[in-house]
């Protein structure tokens, strides 16, 4: 794991196209802004896990991709 130090307004760089900045800082929190392409994906770790742990929960209700297959088809035919 990488630690940097930064101060108020101070920025961080990941890639060629992610900036992190400081916004606030009140006594525990941080505010942070991150400016990156519409096309990447930031969640919060809690969200995404919840996501992930959802999704394994569901995948797992039908046993098997073919089962799941078989019952999305017999409810989607018009």
């Amino acid at each position: 794991m990488l630690i940097l130090t930064r101060k108020l307004n101070e920025k961080i760089k990941i890639g060629e196209n992610i900036v992190l900045t400081v916004l606030d800082i009140k006594k525990n929190n941080i505010t942070i802004g991150i400016d990156a392409p519409k096309d990447i994906l930031i969640l919060r770790k809690e969200v995404y896990d919840n996501t992930v742990r959802e999704n394994l929960l569901s995948s797992r209700k039908y046993g098997n991709i073919e089962e799941f297959v078989q019952l999305w088809g017999k409810n989607n035919k018009k």
